[in-house]
């Protein structure tokens, strides 16, 4: 008990500290966001958008996608041969903008993200691919800083921010909401420091020759952002991520705790996947370390979650030592400390995104904390079986547009 006690607080503790790396000093905070463009428009995009039944927000995407104000960009689109609503769609918005928008039909048995992605790419004729999502809101002069990120930077990748945007929807949606905040506006940063990132999986952009040199996504992996990121840098490719309130990329939550269930298995499944497949031992040791400790983090944030209740539970209620009884509650500073950092976090967001943020919010924050760790620990466990009978099949998380409304009107 004492020992599972300290390994918790150390894991809690070191997570805390990374978390925290953007607002570590204002220079480190000032170092994070895109430089200011020079308007030169000298690097040329494609843009691959994976569509599988996303009839209700493609068009929308698409539209925001030809607002930018970049000059050299393709959009392609990938419906599945088997999702003909979709497939209408992508059609109709690709006839308002022909030069501008190939449609491509993933014809693929198993359909998935990475295989859609793959049958794109022979299609790609842009410098860079960037990858979206099919219901992201993405901002128009993106695509300009992005370009000015490449060439100022000398870049193979470029990882743009992405953000839940619907904190208010329900309680789980504002803890979603700052995990994305937490990941994109801090903790990515670290990692392209330290030479180790797992990418994000959409506003992520990639040199045309570095990705077909990595013979592009791997089609059997559920995370394959992820996968993409550990292969990228241990081939000592550079990675630059850059976040920008005003820019990132706005996106929905989970519609349901079921759906929300299924998509962190999915992406705890992929994460044992990379672990397994060892690509990451080919880092020098300490991205090595590194590595390993981001691919069981979920696992080990998940345990943390329901084991340090557990452990204060049995503190107070079991005959115990006074100095055993004590060390129990060691894992309980970094947890507190985490949810005083939240709070001032869940301020910060709702300043930078120009947000209500009310009391019933910060309540949210704090009552939702064992709750929201409770369900992050049954979608890993729920991984780990999964991976043992060797279901990889893809969960797909339905969007609804929850993101596109106006999220200040909603939280009031």
């Amino acid at each position: 008990m004492i020992s599972i006690s300290l390994v918790l607080s150390a894991f809690a503790a070191v997570t805390l500290w990374w978390t925290m790396h953007a607002w570590r000093t204002p220079e480190t905070l000032a170092a994070t966001r895109f430089a200011e463009p020079d308007g030169d428009h000298r690097v040329t995009f494609s843009l691959l958008v994976p569509a599988r039944h996303e009839q209700a927000v493609l068009e929308h995407t698409v539209e925001r996608l030809l607002r930018s104000t970049h000059q050299g960009y393709e959009i392609i689109l990938i419906i599945g041969h088997d999702d003909p609503e979709t497939a209408e769609v992508a059609h109709r918005v690709a006839a308002t903008a022909p030069e501008r928008i190939l449609v491509v039909t993933d014809e693929n048995a198993v359909k998935n993200k990475p295989r859609a992605l793959n049958t794109a790419l022979p299609y790609v004729r842009g410098e860079v691919v960037g990858v979206f999502d099919a219901e992201d809101q993405v901002h128009p002069d993106l695509l300009e800083h992005v370009d000015h990120a490449f060439r100022s930077t000398g870049a193979d990748v470029v990882q743009g921010g992405v953000q839940l945007i619907n904190y208010h929807s329900s309680w789980y949606s504002l803890h979603n909401c700052l995990e994305y905040f937490f990941w994109f506006r801090s903790r990515l940063h670290l990692h392209a420091s330290k030479g180790f990132i797992p990418l994000g999986g959409n506003t992520v952009f990639v040199r045309t020759d570095v990705l077909r040199g990595a013979n592009g996504w791997d089609g059997t992996c559920l995370a394959e952002d992820c996968d993409l990121g550990v292969r990228l840098s241990s081939r000592g490719a550079k990675v630059v991520v850059a976040y920008e309130a005003s820019l990132v990329t706005r996106e929905e939550t989970p519609d349901s705790l079921g759906s929300l269930l299924k998509q962190r298995t999915r992406w705890n499944q992929g994460f044992l996947q990379v672990l397994r497949k060892g690509e990451w031992r080919r880092l020098p040791l300490r991205q090595r370390l590194l590595a390993r400790y981001t691919l069981t983090g979920p696992f080990l944030q998940a345990f943390s979650g329901v084991a340090i209740p557990i452990g204060i539970a049995l503190a107070l209620l079991a005959d115990l030592p006074v100095g055993i009884a004590l060390l129990t509650f060691v894992p309980v500073v970094p947890m507190a400390a985490n949810i005083v950092f939240q709070t001032v976090g869940l301020r910060d967001f709702g300043i930078q995104y120009g947000l209500r943020v009310r009391w019933r919010h910060f309540a949210w924050l704090i009552l939702g904390a064992f709750p929201y760790a409770l369900l992050l620990s049954v979608a890993a466990l729920r991984a780990v079986w999964r991976e043992y009978t060797g279901r990889r099949d893809w969960e797909l998380t339905a969007h609804v547009g929850a993101h596109l409304g106006n999220a200040e009107a909603g939280a009031a």
